[in-house]
């Protein structure tokens, strides 16, 4: 009898490994069960390092402020860089100075509590309190005293322009006319902040308070944050309060901080994740041509640069700056190494930043004049050059791209140079606080204007972070702000951008596109210039 009970217990095991082996197989993924509960997942990059619109400067974070906050003007869902209502449900104005805005009646906190232009003001104070020290506060300058106020050159905020007519009619004067203030508007630095947490938990121009944490947070936008389990995942939830919560047809939204674009892939492939960031460079290809209803090439306003601090020698010689962007082969760059359709920079401002507006195209790769130029400054041939490093946050492709910049330095000016890389949160503070000498950057516009790229290169705004200062550009970024003639607005900020890239505090590497994967559950997201996202309009169906 032994054999037929082997028998019976070989039999029970085999149909044992069937059983799990088809479990195995047949078990839903993570986005399946997600999109039959309507739950969008999204890989973000890095970890938010804050959740305080007016202290965040990344794009993890304005991702996820797109969900949780709204401005006075608000993306379309047809097209997410059309200027749509918002907190207001309209605007007018007659010379592009005075400009007053009509806010719904109906705006609510996510907590219930009424949203009226006293919460802007307040939000706008805030964000231009000195001793808050908002890396954006400089996107207010726009209004009229706005930057007196910042430097602390006007101590009463009722001189700055921004007015509460009555609770629901806000009215902002700005130096000069801005035809692209709406588009402006939709930046996170416009954005409304609940006054009456804020100050629950601190004083106005206190950083870093716990009202931000899950639980105390209150936004106005059409979704609120459900929880923070820090780098495992952010989850936001429908908001029934928001004015358009009918249009909403998600339930939630897991943003996934996923810094390795190699990981991030892998987490799509095995259906982690409906949406990636980004799109590992050795697999651009592969997914283009093997996998073309999953890859997504868009076109985006934004360009790839390094940092350079330029109040550590050698460069803060400007023959070295210059050297050094003149050895760069960004054709090379893009075609050999990047492969994903971007354009090389031949200045900083991309095309199509504004109307009328042409980026002056100085750049050219120029290995002859770059070793002229680094001879010129001590260093015939690299000899005597000291070795330093580029610094990158955590990312394959950064590195990918450090590498083959610190080849073409060796290859042609023969200086020696090295990557260092950091995570996210260090990299910023890095960079804020100068302890670099070159590093990796990127700046995606705020909106529709040239304004937005070169503004941030005037003395002391809090994104310059090189040390680079000019009395003469800070003059040209001021006087566009006064000229009312477009003609002549763009004549200025082309003598500004041609003066930057003579100086040279930043290296423009490439122009973007936005190359990622998308499942295609995935509805309604439409692609942004900008990098807007609409989630209102985002919907998820079974394939």
């Amino acid at each position: 009898m032994s054999w037929i009970i082997r028998i019976v217990v070989l039999a029970a095991l085999l149909m044992g490994i069937v059983h799990f082996h088809q479990s195995r197989t047949h078990r839903p993924t993570r986005i399946a069960e997600a999109t039959a509960q309507g739950i969008l997942i999204l890989a973000n990059g890095s970890e938010p390092e804050t959740l305080d619109p007016q202290l965040a400067t990344g794009s993890p974070e304005h991702h996820i402020f797109d969900a949780l906050f709204e401005g006075l003007v608000a993306t379309t869902p047809e097209d997410p860089d059309d200027n749509g209502p918002g907190a207001a449900t309209h605007w007018e104005t007659e010379d592009f100075i005075t400009w007053t805005f009509h806010l719904r009646k109906d705006g609510k906190w996510s907590d219930g509590t009424p949203l009226t232009a006293h919460d802007f003001l307040f939000s706008f104070r805030r964000i231009l309190t000195p001793e808050l020290a908002g890396p954006y506060a400089p996107m207010l300058y726009p209004m009229l005293n706005a930057e007196e106020f910042n430097k602390g050159e006007v101590k009463d905020f009722s001189q700055v322009g921004a007015k509460a007519l009555d609770d629901y009619t806000l009215q902002i004067i700005l130096k000069g006319p801005a035809p692209y203030l709406p588009s402006m508007l939709k930046h996170y630095s416009w954005h409304p902040v609940p006054r009456h947490v804020i100050e629950r938990f601190g004083k106005i121009s206190d950083r870093d308070t716990k009202w931000t944490r899950a639980g105390n947070i209150v936004g106005n936008g059409p979704f609120k944050l459900k929880e923070w389990r820090y780098t495992h995942s952010l989850t936001v939830e429908r908001n029934p309060l928001y004015w358009d919560a009918g249009l909403v047809r998600l339930n939630e939204i897991q943003f996934i901080p996923i810094v390795s674009d190699a990981t991030e892939e892998r987490a799509f492939r095995d259906g982690q994740v409906h949406v990636t960031n980004t799109v590992p460079l050795p697999k651009m290809d592969y997914y283009r041509e093997k996998e073309p209803d999953l890859f997504r090439l868009e076109p985006m306003l934004g360009t790839y640069f390094y940092r350079i601090n330029v109040t550590k020698p050698p460069f803060n010689d400007k023959r070295v700056r210059k050297a050094l962007t003149l050895s760069v082969d960004q054709d090379t760059l893009i075609r050999n190494v990047l492969r994903g359709g971007q354009k090389p920079a031949i200045g900083f401002t991309p095309p199509g930043a504004g109307e009328g507006y042409e980026t002056p195209g100085l750049l050219k790769y120029d290995p002859e004049e770059a070793r002229r130029l680094l001879a010129e400054a001590g260093y015939p041939n690299g000899k005597g050059f000291p070795k330093f490093d580029i610094l990158i946050n955590t990312m394959e492709s950064h590195r990918t791209i450090g590498e083959a910049i610190m080849e073409m330095w060796k290859k042609n000016l023969n200086i020696p140079a090295g990557v260092l890389n950091q995570d996210w949160g260090v990299y910023l503070d890095s960079q804020r606080t100068l302890d670099f000498q070159i590093c990796r950057a990127g700046w995606i516009g705020d909106y529709l204007d040239p304004y937005t790229f070169l503004s941030i290169w005037q003395t002391g705004d809090g994104n310059n972070n090189t040390g680079w200062s000019s009395p003469r550009y800070d003059e040209l970024m001021q006087a566009s702000l006064r000229e009312g003639d477009s003609t002549r607005r763009m004549a200025i900020l082309t003598e500004a951008e041609t003066l930057l890239l003579d100086e040279l505090p930043m290296i423009p590497l490439y122009w973007y596109v936005r190359p990622f994967l998308r499942r295609p559950e995935v509805k309604g997201m439409k692609s942004s210039l900008l990098e807007h996202r609409c989630y209102k309009a985002v919907y998820l169906e079974q394939p």
